[in-house]
């Protein structure tokens, strides 16, 4: 399948300078950057930068970035769901996750997540794919936000829903092991309708729930 990746760039006023939300950002572009020390909610802001610049690199991947000068301060990845993981048992070449969103603790409230991932489904090759995000309250913020994990679930579903990802049913263990986790999908418009069936299939593993 070829991936077509078409950079779009949208300037935030931001005091008395701008923000920068751009991408897909290619992999020389990123390691001209510094990440914000407060990105370090998957890893540590070094090498989590080299993992945005390794996913960035697959032919898929895809980095949607927001930066203040050289340096990032909010980042949105999309890439093939991890070979060990349930959403890559199909196989299926259509189907990408939108793995991790983060926007460093200042910046927070100023709309960077909805707008980087608006920026993202402004390529029209996005209606190629399913687009698919497991939410899991493990990795929320909740103390820094101050939302407890109800409230903070309804802040990921409207920010999901900017982009028209609607929440899917699934028998996935880990989703079901906590009430407010929640997978959310997109598909896009000419998606084939045999992978719609392909991914009813991986959503469950006990036919019965169909």
């Amino acid at each position: 399948m070829e991936h077509l990746k078409i950079y779009h760039l949208e300037a935030v006023p931001y005091q008395q300078t701008e923000i920068v939300v751009e991408g897909p950002v290619a992999a020389a572009h990123l390691k001209t950057l510094d990440m914000h020390p407060d990105l370090d909610a998957f890893r540590r802001p070094r090498e989590q930068l080299q993992a945005l610049v390794e996913i960035s690199e697959l032919p898929e991947g895809r980095i949607i970035l927001s930066r203040l000068g050289n340096q990032i301060i909010g980042y949105v990845t999309f890439h093939y769901p991890d070979e060990l993981e349930r959403w890559s048992e199909g196989g299926m070449l259509d189907l990408v996750e939108l793995g991790a969103i983060e926007v460093a603790d200042d910046y927070r409230g100023l709309g960077l997540g909805k707008r980087m991932i608006q920026l993202a489904f402004t390529d029209d090759q996005m209606e190629n794919y399913i687009i698919f995000t497991t939410e899991y309250y493990w990795h929320w913020d909740l103390e820094k936000s101050g939302l407890n994990v109800w409230d903070y679930r309804k802040m990921m579903e409207k920010l999901m829903k900017c982009v028209d990802m609607v929440w899917f049913a699934t028998d996935d263990p880990e989703i079901c092991s906590h009430p407010a986790n929640c997978l959310m999908v997109k598909i896009g418009k000419r998606v084939p309708l045999s992978s719609v069936e392909q991914f009813d299939r991986v959503r469950f593993r006990q036919r019965f729930m169909y």
